[in-house]
């Protein structure tokens, strides 16, 4: 790859005096936001996307945790994050700070060009993932220049950072590009590390300190520009989150993030319509993807909110400004890729950004960060909390370099002591702690549904079994203590989070280290129904050495279970459309360079051989078979087959306005493999045309979106909607395998919705396959 050189600015010391003076470091030691009593009574809050905008201008590919101070932090990859304060250089893998996930501010970077690593060669570095394992925070990231991933440690989210080396060898034993990493922790404790990108995903297992892979290398996805894997295990499933299409072409960014599962971490991995994710096609089942407003929404990570929600956290490129600056020594254009986050949604076993409504640029509910009753114990006290049970004088606060505020039991006694919170939680409750045993005897516990000794639940990390244990307590009666393993080697002096959920009778305890769907024991059962009520949180202790912190309940999360409605069509209209039964297309077609040669019907389709020909910016030779459309809103749709072709063909629908001025959903065979003569057949929708932003409008290629993986019969529609009071045409793509289960993907625009467009067919780029249309109908919208 191309080297390109560092940015030089003034040493760390000096930028981090010009922040304070900018006001964009956080004051250390302050009170967390999240304390007790925060959210009652409060109205409800709400965000409006990019929640990184008050703090940086960009923040690309970002990854993001919550440190065991009760603060959350991201990390994004190297980018001019101050261009509008004046700035022209880059922060390398810069860190942004929220008490609540939506207000964020800086909080640092990892390197500086005054302690990069040597062995970088002055790369940029890219894509950072963050993870919490035994007592540390361990960073992994892309480094291009050398075609593999780095990996860092530190005390705490902000660092200092102890650079440890390449994680990957060399050949890594992966296909394609060595970056775009993130790290995943089975159940049992086994860490893995997928990586991969241009068109390739792998997964291998890493060593016992996470600094390595090791043993086999399996690839788990394959398509074009797939990239930015990211595993999360629910429910016995694991799922994998990817992008793929062209993240950083500003306007023409056609990036969308997508999903498969599996009930392995190394797969083998299939989206919705069970189209594996190592097929030679593009697959169809979309997380996000772009409305217009907001372009290229990819590579992802997840965060959940004490409520127990999912958010999916990503950038996007605005259409209204989406490039940055030229940076010096960049021989590219940067596109503006802030922050985002939106609620995920999991609906019949998949997950999807707001029931399928995509990105949001309004207002919206904001994620849960205050507990109706607990304490990160940064305040100094414990002003209200109840200590019950045994030695209830053994309870102590005591602080850390990391977690800050924490909370302490004394005494060394074998009988149960208990330290509740002020307040009650509700009876469907999510409550979590983070807790660490650090004497050999003890064991350390959450407490939820309260009301004293003899009526509780309590989740135990109990050091002496190695196990995670929950006893559900009635009447001073228990109604049978459930035991599953902790993995052996468990870091019994490092924080794990416990996290409960109350929902109904069925309770679920999750113990993991970072709260990213990663857990390593998780254990499922049903509780009487009279232990379903409102009561306290807390901790819970027995013998020496058990600490707490970040100890809480709130309303558990209710669940969104429809999704939004995809574009229905309404009646056919007739004099828009042609079922190809006459002895040539009826008389409401007409041709742009035309006829092309070959073109007519033949057995009830419309026959189209593929030219050797393009529509491309100043290359503009291709024929366009095209007839009016109607106003307002319509779905066009066509079943199309195409045979023999070799690579590099494609056929399928347009809306055409002229030759700088379209978008078209079609079927492509692409000559792009690292499987000797193997094609990727793909269903790409694309536009080309003035972007939004442009002043004065000029022509702008397309980046493409894929859809779901095309067969040898394909049906396609295009939705048009026609949004007066942006002036655009705002078209949807679907692609179908049956035509009646369809997949649908992003939406392009295009200026001025008053101009025309025209229903189209092409078949294009080289010659050598048949393209035959089985018909063209079209909808009312």
């Amino acid at each position: 790859m191309q080297r390109t050189p560092a940015l030089l600015r003034p040493h760390l010391l000096l930028a981090v005096l010009a922040a304070l003076l900018l006001g964009v470091l956080p004051p250390a030691g302050r009170a967390h936001a999240a304390e007790a009593g925060v959210r009652h009574g409060a109205a409800p809050a709400t965000y409006t996307n990019p929640v990184s905008g008050q703090a940086v201008d960009t923040f690309p590919d970002p990854a993001m945790i919550r440190g065991k101070d009760g603060y959350w932090y991201a990390y994004g990859t190297q980018n001019p994050v101050f261009q509008s304060k004046g700035e022209t250089g880059e922060r390398m893998l810069p860190i942004l700070r929220s008490a609540d996930l939506t207000h964020w501010t800086y909080a640092g970077e990892v390197f500086t060009p005054a302690d990069q690593p040597a062995w970088h060669g002055g790369s940029r570095l890219w894509a950072p993932d963050i993870r919490y394992a035994d007592g540390q925070y361990t960073l992994y990231y892309s480094v291009p220049d050398r075609n593999t991933v780095g990996v860092a440690t530190a005390p705490t989210p902000t660092g200092p950072w102890t650079d440890r080396g390449a994680v990957l060898p060399s050949p890594s034993g992966c296909a394609s590009g060595n970056i775009d990493q993130a790290q995943f922790t089975d159940v049992g404790g086994q860490p893995y590390l997928y990586w991969g990108s241009y068109d390739t995903i792998c997964v291998a297992r890493l060593n016992g300190d996470r600094t390595r892979v090791e043993g086999q290398v399996t690839e788990v996805a394959q398509g074009r520009r797939v990239e930015g894997g990211f595993v999360v295990r629910r429910e016995g499933w694991y799922y994998l989150f990817y992008s793929d299409a062209g993240c950083c072409d500003g306007g023409a960014s056609g990036y969308q993030v997508k999903v498969g599962r599996s009930q392995s971490p190394t797969g083998p991995f299939s989206d919705d319509q069970g189209v594996p994710l190592m097929a030679a096609s593009s697959k169809g089942t979309v997380v996000v993807g772009g409305d217009g407003r907001w372009i290229g929404a990819g590579h992802n990570a997840l965060q959940t909110d004490l409520s127990g929600q999912d958010w999916l956290v990503y950038h996007a490129i605005p259409a209204a400004d989406p490039d940055l600056a030229r940076v010096p020594g960049i021989d590219r254009t940067l596109s503006r890729r802030p922050l985002l986050i939106d609620r995920l949604d999991w609906i019949d076993g998949w997950p999807i950004v707001r029931a399928g409504a995509g990105p949001s640029h309004d207002a919206q509910p904001a994620p849960v960060t205050a507990w109706d009753t607990g304490s990160t114990f940064a305040s100094g006290g414990l002003d209200g909390w109840q200590a019950r049970g045994a030695d209830t004088g053994a309870w102590a606060l005591g602080s850390d370099r990391d977690a800050g505020g924490l909370v302490s039991r004394t005494g060394a006694g074998r009988e149960a002591g208990y330290l509740v919170s002020p307040g009650t939680a509700p009876a469907r409750v999510r409550a979590e702690a983070d807790l660490r045993v650090t004497a050999a005897g003890g064991s350390a516990g959450l407490v939820l549904a309260h009301q004293d000794a003899g009526d509780q639940i309590v989740a135990w990390l109990d050091r002496p079994t190695n196990s995670l244990v929950t006893d559900v307590l009635v009447n001073g009666r228990s109604a049978g203590r459930r035991s599953t393993p902790l993995p052996s080697g468990f870091q019994w002096g490092a924080w794990r989070n416990v996290a409960a959920e109350l929902r109904g009778t069925r309770l679920t305890v999750e113990v993991s280290a970072d709260r990213l769907h990663d857990a390593v024991a998780t254990q499922t059962r049903t509780v009487p129904n009279t232990a379903v009520r409102a009561g306290h949180v807390g901790i819970a202790a027995r013998g020496a050495g058990a600490q707490a912190d970040n100890v809480g309940g709130v309303r558990l999360y209710t669940p969104v279970t429809e999704r939004v409605p995809d574009p229905r069509t309404g009646p056919q209209l007739s004099l828009y459309g042609d079922e190809f039964d006459g002895p040539a297309p009826n008389s409401g077609w007409s041709w742009v360079r035309g006829p092309a040669t070959g073109a007519g019907t033949s057995g009830g389709d419309f026959v189209l051989p593929t030219q050797n020909a393009e529509l491309n910016l100043g290359t503009n030779t291709a024929s366009v078979l095209n007839r009016p459309a109607p106003s307002g809103d319509f779905v066009v749709e066509t079943k199309l087959s195409i045979a023999n072709g070799p690579g590099n063909q494609q056929a399928g629908l347009a809306l055409y306005g002229d030759d700088d001025r379209y978008v078209k959903l079609v079927h492509a065979v692409l000559p792009v493999s690292h499987k000797d003569g193997q094609v990727t057949h793909v269903t790409e929708f694309a536009r080309e045309g003035a972007l939004p932003a442009a002043r004065p409008p000029a022509a702008n290629a397309y980046g493409p979106m894929f859809g779901g993986a095309p067969g040898a019969t394909v049906w396609l529609r295009l939705a048009r909607h026609v949004d007066t009071a942006r002036d655009l045409h705002e078209v949807r793509a679907a692609s179908s395998t049956d035509g009646t289960h369809w997949t649908w993907t992003g939406t392009w625009t295009l200026p001025d919705a008053s101009a025309t467009l025209r229903i189209g067919l092409v078949a294009l780029n080289t010659a050598g396959a048949t393209a035959r249309f089985g018909y063209v109908r079209t909808y009312a919208g």
